[in-house]
């Protein structure tokens, strides 16, 4: 944590402020975000936090001195989170395709004084090659999280496969990418298969949610559901009100049968393609 909680809860006030990006301390420490996008940089603006119930689970899966990837990771608020949890000697390796939200994501790791993150600006895929980030307004109101790559416009960007990092070690994954999630698996086979790390991946496509969690349980691992809500009662700076009434994130959580692991309180285990039809019903 960034300094004494009790104090920095008395300030909710931006450290400094360049429209459309704000800087204020929050629960986990400094963080620049753009104050436009609806979903991250909101949440920081007026919790001091971004999905912390994910990051609850988070904490109880990632140690010192593992290898973690966070494979979209956006201005890094999951990014800062996993490097503090796998220091001393662990190491966090961060991809983001966005330019402008890649730019803050350095930001938010050298204002966090962290040297066990590696950030690249390109995408994981199934295979290797240039996609492009469509055209993003980053000054007005938008989910900036939830671009989808691809089409015939936009920056390029380069696109390689998880297994071309030629990874000797890795712990845990996190893959939050918009609809190409079974792409990045695809493209990691062989890593995913040697390695065996944790899998965290969301899974709130209904049209893709089939074949993704088919291609998961062929892995051998076991697959849990995992949907906190977005809104944690006991936010950082306090605040009652609910933003986001209703609203869950929807990921699976993969540990491999091998691994002990104390399955959380009423998880509920995923043990067929057509598991995801009562949550999208």
């Amino acid at each position: 944590m960034f300094g004494l909680k009790s104090a920095l809860k008395i300030s909710r006030a931006p450290l400094a402020e360049q429209p459309p990006v704000r800087l204020k301390c929050c629960r986990h420490g400094p963080f620049m975000y753009n104050i436009n996008d609806e979903y991250i940089g909101r949440a920081l603006d007026i919790y001091g936090e971004f999905s912390e119930l994910e990051n609850t689970l988070f904490q109880s899966l990632i140690k010192p001195g593992m290898t973690v990837l966070d494979i979209g990771a956006n201005i890094g608020v999951h990014t800062v989170n996993f490097a503090k949890a796998a220091t001393p000697l662990g190491k966090v390796i961060a991809f983001e395709p966005q330019r402008i939200i890649y730019q803050m994501l350095c930001g938010n790791v050298a204002l966090n004084a962290l040297e066990n993150v590696a950030a690249f600006m390109i995408g994981l895929g199934k295979q290797a090659g240039t996609i492009n980030v469509p055209p993003v307004n980053y000054r007005a109101h938008n989910n900036f999280g939830g671009l989808s790559l691809g089409g015939t416009v936009g920056e390029p960007v380069p696109l390689r496969t998880l297994d071309s990092l030629n990874l000797q070690n890795c712990h845990f994954i996190k893959i939050d990418v918009e609809g190409m999630e079974q792409d990045v698996l695809e493209g990691g086979a062989q890593t995913i298969a040697k390695l065996k790390p944790v899998l965290y991946v969301e899974n709130d496509r209904t049209e893709k949610s089939e074949s993704l969690l088919r291609y998961m349980l062929a892995y051998g691992y076991r697959l849990y559901w995992d949907s906190p809500p977005l809104y944690n009662p006991d936010n950082f700076f306090g605040r009652k009100d609910n933003i986001y009434p209703g609203l869950v994130s929807i990921n699976v959580l993969a540990i491999p049968r091998n691994m002990d692991f104390s399955v959380p309180a009423g998880a509920l285990e995923i043990t067929a393609e057509t598991a995801h039809r009562h949550l999208f019903a």
